[in-house]
């Protein structure tokens, strides 16, 4: 299959919904102007705002935090799952210690991220921290513990020890359960970095969910941010984890050729 045939492939259905939810959109707005602004009007509104950048710049600090945030996330989330894995103890323990803290709405976060930091840039990427890790964390120790005790024993025969065995043997057995978890902590970072920035509003501060509240009521700019952030997420789980995917299944014969 030609590489621009694997594009369309992939593509085909997104642009599908894309073009589906358009056209309800046109309609809706159609019916109900005064709630509901056109297509066209958000696409002015987004390409103004983009013209004299607003929303890139806006765009850039919301994903340099974001970045900042995940990347702690993932640090973090991948010592504490090993150490889970690794102590059966501490699994029983600590390990739900860990679920109580995924279950905790991100929102409940922001007036202690107050409190500790004060209105600024530190409370937005705390919270979108502890929005992730915990996922980070759960698919860490639950990937490690799945790897089946045949492989572990079979490494240890061909003479695999220590970090060895982890690296040659257990790691690449855990990827796929861990790139799972790692898409949806990014989701869950995404989500609380948006709550964090619509709460949060330092002076001077700019974000895209800055951008939201500042929209007031001129509803084709807030749509407009609302279908960056769109885009943003989609573009994230389509040409990041979309790819390490395929890569995976791929690499373990599950791709059709």
């Amino acid at each position: 299959m030609s590489r621009a045939r694997r594009a369309l492939d992939e593509a085909g259905p997104v642009l599908t919904a894309i073009g589906t939810a358009l056209l309800l959109w046109i309609v809706v707005a159609a019916i109900w102007p005064s709630i509901l602004p056109s297509p066209l009007s958000a696409w002015r509104a987004l390409r103004d705002k983009i013209a004299d950048g607003t929303i890139p710049e806006a765009t850039l600090k919301t994903l340099i935090r974001l970045v900042f945030s995940f990347v702690a996330a993932i640090l973090v989330g991948t010592l504490i799952g090993m150490g889970l894995a690794a102590s059966d103890f501490a699994r029983r323990g600590f390990g739900k210690l860990i679920v109580a803290l995924q279950v905790i709405p991100s929102p409940a976060w922001i007036p202690l991220a107050i409190v500790w930091f004060g209105a600024t840039e530190r409370a937005v990427v705390f919270v979108a921290f502890v929005g992730a890790f915990p996922s980070v964390t759960l698919a860490t120790m639950a990937s490690l513990r799945q790897v089946p005790p045949l492989l572990q024993q079979a490494g240890r025969t061909l003479g695999a020890k220590g970090w060895a065995l982890y690296g040659s043997i257990i790691f690449p057995a855990a990827l796929p359960g861990y790139v799972a978890g790692l898409q949806q902590a990014w989701g869950f970072a995404w989500r609380a970095l948006m709550a964090g920035e619509l709460v949060v509003s330092a002076a001077n501060a700019v974000g895209l969910g800055h951008l939201l509240v500042r929209s007031g009521s001129d509803l084709a700019l807030l749509l407009a941010v609302l279908a960056v952030i769109m885009l943003i997420g989609v573009a994230v789980d389509l040409f990041v984890f979309g790819v390490i995917d395929r890569r995976i299944r791929r690499r373990r014969g599950l791709v059709i050729a």
